[in-house]
């Protein structure tokens, strides 16, 4: 690109320039037709003429599939284009920072980050139910307005239940970093990958960090299809153990195990904002913390234990009880496993509620009877 402004993209006319990468510029400009202030959103089609029809057909997927999502969350695409060697799409102006940015300023306010979280599930939800999956979910594409509106952006690789672009075999497109396992191994995937994505950003919203790290891709891959993620209240004591369900199920390995879908996400993040709430007050109250950017939810009365969980005797089992999920409803959807002495992370699994009343049985007959055997021994 050169430093000369365009004067126009179709009917729109440059304003400025407001921000570049590596494919493109992106512009402010105004819709004379209605007045309106749009961004042009541009990419440079360079390269071989396939490569040219590639670009083009992905940067037009973008335009369709966010354009025909219309919902608070995701950025509104208003139109399609071509001007020579560079096609554009006019979308909302969004006023704010990129989630990437807030994270890397110093951290996110726990309720804040469930609030950020469950929006763009909600979001996602939606968009699955319409047949798209974004696959590139990560602190990148989400941007926090100014009023404290969240917008899902970029979606140039996602994928429409139709016919249109087509991915190269064995080509990896999206985030690796944010990418679900089946993602990465290449095998086929739905809207679960997203969940897993999401649950990534979470933890990273809520602990400062990536949950997976390394020094090049083959490293970081490994660590993504192997590594045992910990709970994010072992790098954040004040955070509430709710989190660390949510978290280790969104985390899944193994898509069935995770949420079934981001609607569902969403609604036990809805859920834990209470929670999360009065555990991130407590630790305002003892440490002079700053408020919250978003406005919380509606308080709502925490759910009242029936049943505290059932945990093997193992110091690296950090999952502590939770209102959410201690009692036998919470545990019909979210079973707490035993771990084994080669694993650091709390296992929980969606299941019936028949499974997990006989685990539980089974658990507490086994610990009678060691109990009545040592007795025994004890009295002869």
């Amino acid at each position: 690109m050169t430093g000369r402004l365009p004067e126009s993209f179709g009917r729109f006319v440059v304003i400025e320039e407001i921000g570049h990468g590596a494919m493109g510029v992106v512009y402010r400009a105004r819709d004379p037709m209605i007045d309106r202030v749009v961004a042009i959103k541009t990419i440079t089609l360079a390269g071989t003429e396939e490569e040219r029809a590639h670009f083009e057909a992905r940067f037009q997927q973008e335009a369709r599939a966010a354009g025909g999502l219309a919902h608070p969350a995701i950025v509104t695409i208003f139109d399609y284009g071509r001007e020579g060697d560079t096609a554009f799409m006019a979308m909302e102006v969004l006023e704010g920072r990129e989630l990437r940015d807030l994270i890397r300023g110093g951290g996110i306010p726990p309720a804040e980050a469930v609030e950020i979280a469950a929006r763009v599930a909600e979001a996602l939800a939606f968009a699955h139910e319409r047949g798209v999956v974004h696959r590139d979910v990560k602190p990148g594409n989400i941007m926090v307005l100014a009023d404290g509106r969240v917008k899902i952006m970029d979606f140039g690789i996602a994928r429409l239940d139709e016919p249109g672009v087509k991915t190269a075999t064995g080509l990896l497109l999206g985030s690796p970093r944010y990418m679900a396992p089946e993602q990465a191994a290449g095998e086929p995937f739905d809207g679960r990958a997203d969940i897993f994505s999401l649950g990534v950003v979470l933890y990273e919203m809520l602990t400062g960090a990536a949950p997976f790290a390394g020094d090049d891709i083959p490293q970081l891959m490994f660590q993504l299809m192997n590594a045992a993620v910990p709970p994010p209240s072992r790098a954040r004591p004040e955070l509430p153990a709710v989190l660390d369900y949510i978290v280790a199920r969104a985390l899944k390995k193994n898509p069935q195990e995770r949420y079934g879908s981001a609607e569902e996400f969403a609604r036990d993040l809805r859920a834990s904002l209470p929670e999360v709430q009065k555990a991130q007050a407590e630790a305002a109250t003892r440490s002079g913390a700053a408020t919250l950017r978003i406005a919380p939810l509606p308080e709502a009365k925490p759910e009242t234990p029936r049943r505290p969980v059932f945990t093997a005797d193992n110091d690296l089992l950090a999952l502590r009880p939770s209102p959410r999920f201690d009692d036998w409803e919470g545990l019909a959807r979210l079973a707490v496993l035993p771990l084994d002495a080669t694993r650091s992370i709390p296992v929980a699994a969606p299941t019936r509620r028949r499974r997990v009343d006989l685990q539980f049985v089974a658990v507490v007959a086994g610990y009678v009877l060691a109990t009545g055997v040592a007795a025994y021994i004890l009295l002869s």
